[in-house]
């Protein structure tokens, strides 16, 4: 074992894929931050969708201060995150064929509109699909995955396609297959999944060049303000008052 403690070694890891991340995917992050800065100068809404873990980077993005107002959550009962008991309902339910066609159906989201989905293998039927039918619907889709399990894996969508296959911009995480970023001799299976930290800061990286790209076309930004600050809710009812047609999750 290295001298390192496991923790170290754990964030060295993460450090060294968020250092890969900003070395290798520069022009896809721009690409994804300027694709969202014409959405909202167009007058579309903005959406993310994740689901299992990978629903925490989308809900990380949605309501947060310093981040756009106009991103909205695209949920699908069941599959936000582990409060569905039992929890591998969620995994089984992203297998299911035509559930993302219900929730599109169903949805806000329209053409005009952009998409950000997000899926660690990328080879499961619901976020094959999400992408799939939301571009059918003319709504510009970023994937967020792990390129890496195109390579090693099977899809799971009758298509035999991947989330990649059906983007505009794809962002890759550069996470291992199995995601876990440490192995030692006394712990018999590999350990300490990267995917939350990284995908997080991708996605925090994509809405700051948002940010930056609708200040130099000279429009301010519809940013949050923390409501711990003073004159936050001041602010934020403001940005939510202009908007109120593209924010969806105070409805």
């Amino acid at each position: 074992m290295s001298d390192a403690t496991l923790a170290d070694q754990f964030l060295d890891a993460a450090i060294e894929l968020l250092r890969r991340v900003r070395d290798e995917e520069t022009e896809a992050v721009a690409a994804a931050g300027t694709l969202l800065a014409d959405t909202v100068a167009d007058g579309g809404r903005l959406f993310a969708f994740g689901a299992g873990h990978s629903s925490l980077p989308a809900q990380d993005v949605v309501y947060r201060a310093g981040g756009l107002a106009l991103m909205n959550l695209l949920a699908v009962p069941g599959v936000v995150g582990v409060d569905v008991m039992p929890a591998t309902l969620g995994s089984a339910l992203e297998c299911v064929d035509g559930l993302a066609s219900a929730v599109l159906d169903t949805s806000p989201l329209r053409a005009g509109d952009a998409l950000v989905v997000i899926s660690l293998s990328g080879r499961n039927a619901l976020p094959v699909e999400m992408a799939m039918k939301a571009r059918a619907l003319g709504v510009k889709v970023i994937g967020l995955t792990s390129v890496a399990y195109a390579t090693e894996t099977r899809s799971r969508h009758a298509s035999g396609t991947y989330l990649k296959d059906h983007c505009d911009i794809v962002l890759d995480s550069k996470i291992a297959i199995g995601d876990a970023t440490l192995t030692v001799d006394t712990v018999p299976a590999p350990f300490a999944p990267a995917s939350t930290v990284v995908t997080s800061a991708i996605m925090q990286a994509v809405m700051a060049t948002a940010a930056g790209s609708l200040a130099e076309r000279g429009i301010e930004p519809p940013l949050l303000r923390s409501g711990n600050v003073d004159g936050g809710h001041d602010w934020n009812t403001r940005v939510m008052t202009e908007y109120a047609d593209r924010i969806f999750y105070r409805r």
